[in-house]
Order: C-alpha cells, then structure tokens, then sequence
C-alpha cells in the first residue's frame, strides 16, 4: 500500500469508534509490549550496528523506558480516560460539567536517532493510550534500528491502526504535505521549524522535543565528590549524543582545579574507553567531522584523542573557555565538555537568561538561597538539582521545552494529554432557569446580572 492510502485507511478505522474502545487499546499496548521483548535480541543488536551501544545501556536508556511507559498506560487507562467532572458556575445553574478526554485521531510520530527506541517508542505509547491511529517515521540516521522497528511493528500490526514508515528527508517531506490531526516531532531546533511550518498549512497541532545548551552550574556549596560522578555519567552517556546532556559547566572559580581533578578521576573510572561497552561512537562522518571541529586543542585539559575510521571520539574537557567561543554558540551533541569559571552566582544566572531558554538546566549546592534563586529565577523545560537528566526517569513529570527547545510535554499522563482533546461538556436541567438573560432587557436584569457574572 502507498502511504497515502495506509493514512486514509487509518483515517477510516478511526471513525469506527473502535480505537476508543478501553479494551481495544490495552490488548494493542500489551500486544506491542510482548513484541518487544520477544525481539529484544534483534533491537540490541541493529542499535550495536548504529552505535556500538551495549545491551545494558540500551536495555537501560531505551527498552525499559518502553515498557514502562506501556505498564503504566495499561494500569492506569481507565482513571486517565474517565471523564472528569468539575464545578458549574453560579450563571449555569442547575447543571453539571464534564470534561472528556478524546483522542485527536490520526498522528504522525517523527523519532530521533540518538535514542531511537525510546524517542520513537514511548510517544506512539502514549498517542495508542489516548486512542488514536498512528504512522510512525522512525530516523533513517540510525537506519538498522530503524529497520528493526519497521519490521517487529508492520509484521504484527494492521497498518490501518499502526505503520512505521521508512525513508529519509525525501520521504518524510512527503509525508508532511498530509494532513495529519497530530504531529509529534523530535529532533533539532532546525528542523522543528521545518516542521511547525508544514503542520501550519493544516493547522495540525504539534508536539516540539527539541534541544539547546543545557548548563551545569556547580557551586562551591556542592557535595564536589557526587557532583562530579553524576555529571561525568550524565554528560557521557551515550558519547554526549542526549539532547539533556549537560552540554556545558559553569564552576565557582574557588574550586575548579579541585573539580576538574575530580572529572577526571571519574572518567578514568568509568572506563570510556575506544571499544569500550561502556562507551558508544558517533552515528556517522558527518556528525563526527563537527564534533571534532570543535575541540580547540589549545584548551585541553583531559582527552580530545579520537579515531575517525571507527567513529570514536574520547571523553574530552575543554578549559579557558569564553562565552564567545565556537563550541558555545550551538548545541554540542556529543562527547566535549566546556568548563567557564565564574565568581558572581547571580551574573551568572543573568547571563544564563540572556541565551534561548535551555530542555534542561542542572545546580549542584546545598545552599538553599542558590536553589530558589535557580528554580526562581530560569526558564528550561525541565533539571535537576544535585542531579542531571533523572527527572526524565519519573512518569509524574511532564518533560518538554520551552521557546526554542521545544513546544509541549508528554510522559505519564501528560503524554496522554497530548494526544488528546480535552472535549467540554455543560448539561443543563430543563428546569428551574429564570429569564434574566432573555428579552426584554431593563435596568432591574441588568443590575442581577451584574451580581450573577
């Protein structure tokens, strides 16, 4: 079938009613869940093939955030399906108001490469939980992975319910002159506006992960020791390529040589190592070719060793740095960590607001007036504090953007939300209504009107 007619026929299963049906969406969410992890073999070994990542990272990273997302779905469909009953205002009288969530109908999931399972995956999840119909086009930049998901999902699934559609810029341009009734896109800040674009000319509401420079500030306050472990592990997880990595350091001036010592005890520890499973490659060339363009060697201060025949780049530190230098224009997806120094905490957060508003941004301190100003005082989609990337792990957080990194939220029940519509419902008596608000008007309904509104 031409994806065209998949669409249409997607479009027709949904005005049957059928996938609004509790019952139909759970033995689909349990029936993708079994899938999984009956080709849980093949999904670890075509991501080895893109990446070189381990069973236990991508077991970790990517498979069990799935099935997470789908037990959580599956136990808990019916409470987010329920109608939700709330106050009727005094002008409404007698009557009662609902609010039924229903879903939007048929939507277009585009996954992101860096973690293919999990950004493609956990959205149709969510957009099957809430009742729709879905196309998913996973990223051709990881292409076996792509392929092991075309072919678990078109083998075992109606394409009229659920298809993964393969292909490339080409193919997915395509795709986008199709009116779909969601888009959920993940990726870059570039191509999301490619994307909010095409889904204007259909006025198709659209879900935006994108990215940005997520900062690190680290006081001297911290808990130097945890500080350093948490952000090593978080910034070189899968070789830096997280879109909430901690892209760069902002370190109080008193305790840099301590804390620079101290990252790279724990790089050494960790073992990220050239054909290390602990450690994954850079996707292709071309991403390859820019990260190293970026390593000033005149500012190293640990790594910047790589090899280009097996796309591996070192964990590496860059010191010396100013906020005008080339590695701090643009997110740097990928395994280069900056560190600038700083004396003044509260320029520093002033110089923070100055840039686009960051996915996500992270505080190491136990000083508490250093907390609230953080929360208080930036914008970010989501952080931690004396952590980094964790918050993603809790299903009662919405994750997303703000401004440039992105537009909406999902995981839990706010990935339920968001490929929902929340359809308003006042019912009314037949009863008991006086006719204030009907003519002839005077002076008298004006003045209970006035009381009433």
């Amino acid at each position: 079938m031409e994806i065209h007619e998949i669409i249409s026929s997607q479009k027709e299963l949904f005005k049957t009613q059928k996938t609004k049906n509790l019952k139909f969406r759970k033995i689909y969410l349990e029936k993708l869940k079994e899938i999984i992890i009956k080709n849980e073999n093949l999904l670890y070994e075509a991501i080895d093939k893109d990446f070189g990542k381990s069973k236990f990272e991508t077991f970790t990273t990517e498979i069990s955030f799935v099935i997470k997302d789908i037990d959580y779905y599956i136990k808990n469909l019916k409470s987010l399906a329920k109608p939700k009953k709330v106050k009727t205002n005094l002008a409404n009288q007698i009557g009662s108001s609902k609010i039924y969530s229903e879903p939007l109908g048929c939507a277009l999931i585009i996954g992101a490469w860096n973690y293919p399972y999990q950004l493609s995956l956990s959205p149709i999840v969510a957009a099957l939980a809430a009742g729709n119909c879905c196309i998913l086009k996973p990223s051709e930049i990881a292409e076996n992975t792509m392929k092991a998901m075309s072919k678990i999902i078109n083998e075992n699934f109606p394409p009229e319910y659920l298809y993964v559609f393969e292909g490339g810029i080409d193919e997915t341009t395509e795709l986008l002159k199709l009116k779909f009734d969601k888009i959920f896109f993940t990726g870059s800040t570039k191509v999301g506006k490619i994307i909010y674009k095409a889904a204007a000319e259909h006025l198709t509401p659209v879900t935006l992960e994108l990215g940005g420079k997520s900062p690190v500030i680290i006081s001297k306050d911290a808990n130097l020791e945890v500080a350093a472990k948490r952000i090593i592990w978080g910034k070189f997880l899968n070789a830096g390529q997280t879109c909430v990595a901690p892209d760069y350091l902002l370190v109080e001036e008193s305790i840099q040589e301590q804390f620079l010592e101290l990252l790279r005890k724990y790089i050494l520890e960790f073992k990220y190592e050239f054909d290390s499973e602990q450690y994954t490659r850079i996707i292709n060339q071309k991403n390859f070719e820019r990260l190293i363009q970026l390593i000033d060697k005149n500012k190293i201060y640990f790594g910047g060793n790589f090899n280009e025949e097996k796309l591996f780049i070192e964990p590496t530190i860059l010191t010396n740095i100013n906020w005008e230098d080339e590695i701090m224009q643009d997110e740097i997806f990928g395994p280069i960590l900056p560190v600038i120094s700083f004396n003044n905490y509260n320029l520093t957060l002033n110089k923070i607001i100055e840039l686009e508003k960051p996915l996500s941004a992270y505080l190491f301190t136990n000083n508490n007036e250093e907390k609230e100003a953080f929360t208080q005082k930036l914008s970010f989609g989501g952080g931690c504090i004396n952590d980094v990337i964790m918050h993603l792990s809790n299903e009662n957080l919405p994750f997303g953007g703000v401004g440039n990194s992105g537009i909406g939220s999902y995981h839990g029940k706010y990935g339920f939300e968001t490929f929902s519509h929340q359809k308003t419902v006042l019912e009314k008596t037949t009863w008991g209504e006086p006719n204030i608000k009907y003519p002839p008007y005077s002076e008298n309904k004006l003045k209970w009107i006035k009381k009433l509104l």
